[in-house]
C-alpha cells in the first residue's frame, strides 16, 4: 500500500524560505507522478507541483519561479523548497501520488494522499 506522511511544516515571514518534505513508502511502480496540492479554508485545491518518475516536473503559475519539487529516491522522500514565500502561500498542503503519468496538476489525477502539513505565511 503506499503510504504518505508530510512533515516540515510551520511558520514563515514573507519573503522567507522553507522545504517540507514527504515520506513515500509502497511506492514501487515503475511509472508513477507525485505531487504537493494545497488547500486554505473556504478555497478550493489547488495544485502547486508534480514530479514524474522520469524526473519531468509541473508548476502552477502562481509559484514558477519561487518553488522547487524534487524527490531523492535512495532516501524515498519528496521535497517542496518554496523560496519569496508570500502571505497567499499559507494553506495545507498535501504530499499525493499516482501511478501512471502526471495529468497536468489536476487533482483528479491523484489518487493516493497524506494527511497533510500547515504552512502560515505572516506579512
Amino acid at each position: 500500500q503506499v503510504q504518505l506522511v508530510e512533515s516540515g511544516g510551520g511558520s514563515v515571514q514573507t519573503g522567507g524560505s522553507l522545504r517540507i518534505s514527504c515520506a513515500v513508502s509502497g511506492l514501487t511502480y515503475s511509472n508513477y507522478c507525485m505531487g504537493w496540492i494545497r488547500q486554505a479554508p473556504g478555497k478550493e485545491r489547488e495544485g502547486v507541483a508534480e514530479i514524474a518518475s522520469d524526473g519531468s516536473t509541473s508548476y502552477a503559475d502562481s509559484v514558477k519561479g519561487r518553488f522547487t519539487i524534487s524527490q531523492d529516491n535512495a532516501k524515498n522522500t519528496l521535497y517542496l523548497h518554496m523560496d519569496s514565500v508570500k502571505p497567499e502561500d499559507t494553506a495545507m498542503y498535501y504530499c499525493a501520488a499516482d501511478l501512471g503519468v502526471c495529468w497536468g496538476l489536476r487533482i483528479e489525477g491523484f489518487g493516493y494522499w497524506g494527511q497533510g502539513t500547515q504552512i502560515i505565511v505572516s506579512s
